[in-house]
């Protein structure tokens, strides 16, 4: 039998504050339940196997992240974060969003803020292609200009703050807003793809030093299953990643921006993660425009350079591998199509404005990686 309540006790007296709102909540639940019905029918991507001479017994496999209904590999990290903001409830009705981006993450979130119907602000260079502000624009995306790149993530701290809004900030909450332990995320989907082939364990990832967050899921992942499967990162000329890893200093600067979209950065991002990484390759920009071209060639439709950044690691790691006897399997991505920069990497007169050799890195890599 329970003891007699303490007459001298009076919970009435506590100190109280109740600040549950039922409205929100219900709110919050059908924005959840629209992420989670966008991952159900976008939930995977292909695997494409570009075939090598079979006598090296090395097989590629690029993971092509193209075919996501807003474009590219930014759709995933675009769902996370707008799921990661809404769990830890910084997200309410009417809540203004703001990204520092003029690429492909600024396009995947503003096609989830339309679905969230929330309004959406991407802070951007003034140099940025009309391409990408269009598609940006046609996801239902504004654009606000700074005039140089390193002002982008402090002015859209401010933007959000003057508004009472949340900076979705993808170079700090990358590595964090994905599950990494699975969840169908990309590390999980490609295992699963490989399970019937030859290798099915990679013997390397390649991937390219954007966020931090793909490399970050992919180096916990393998890691947490105990898989002897490495993870080399690719990184572009004026990014801080390449040597800031290097060197080991989590302060390394980059006076110049990249001239490669998508990949490289200023300075080493909270959401890269330098001590899962157990290979780093610095590309040339002209490599990796040749690197776009190559592989686009091969596939027969055009990628965009950032993926040019991830066949020319490729192209390493394979030699290396051959170099030592290796068999095995290596996957990289297909990050974006090259489509976004018909007036860029596949303009030749583009191209020779900023005096890029490409051709010489073009039979470089047909030598590396040759038809059977």
């Amino acid at each position: 039998m329970a003891p007699d309540a303490d007459p001298t006790i009076d919970l009435s007296a506590l100190q109280d504050v109740d600040r549950s709102d039922p409205e929100l909540r219900a709110w919050v639940s059908e924005r959840v339940r629209r992420l989670e019905a966008d991952a159900r029918r976008s939930a995977d991507t292909h695997l494409l196997h570009v075939e090598l001479p079979p006598q090296w017994g090395i097989d590629l496999y690029v993971k092509d992240e193209s075919t996501h209904p807003t474009g590219s590999l930014k759709h995933r990290l675009a769902r996370s974060l707008f799921m990661y903001a809404l769990v830890n409830g910084w997200l309410r009705p009417g809540s203004l969003v703001v990204e520092s981006s003029s690429g492909s993450t600024a396009v995947s979130e503003a096609h989830f803020a339309r679905m969230l119907d929330l309004p959406f602000v991407a802070v951007m260079p003034r140099s940025t292609s009309p391409e990408k502000i269009r598609l940006i624009q046609a996801q239902g995306g504004r654009c606000h200009f700074v005039d140089r790149a390193d002002q982008m993530c402090a002015e859209s701290a401010r933007l959000a703050a003057e508004h009472g809004g949340h900076f979705l900030d993808q170079f700090t909450y990358a590595e964090r807003a994905t599950d990494w332990r699975g969840n169908n995320n990309i590390a999980e989907s490609i295992l699963d793809q490989l399970a019937e082939e030859p290798h099915p364990i990679p013997s390397w990832v390649v991937v390219g030093a954007g966020t931090g967050g793909t490399s970050a899921t992919l180096g916990r992942y393998v890691r947490y299953h105990r898989m002897p499967t490495r993870l080399c990162v690719t990184d572009v000329e004026n990014s801080a990643f390449y040597p800031g890893w290097k060197q080991r200093d989590p302060h390394a600067r980059s006076q110049a921006s990249s001239a490669i979209e998508g990949i490289g950065r200023p300075i080493m991002e909270p959401s890269f993660v330098p001590a899962i990484v157990d290979r780093m390759i610095r590309v040339p920009d002209e490599a990796s425009v040749a690197g776009a071209r190559f592989l686009s060639a091969r596939l027969g439709r055009r990628v965009g350079a950032s993926t040019g950044t991830n066949i020319v690691g490729v192209a390493a790691i394979v030699q290396g591998m051959r170099a030592a006897g290796e068999r095995g399997s290596v996957v990289t991505l297909l990050c974006d199509s090259g489509e976004r920069y018909a007036h860029t990497y596949f303009d030749d007169e583009w191209v020779r404005a900023r005096g890029w050799q490409i051709e010489p890195w073009q039979r470089r890599l047909e030598q590396a990686l040759p038809t059977p």
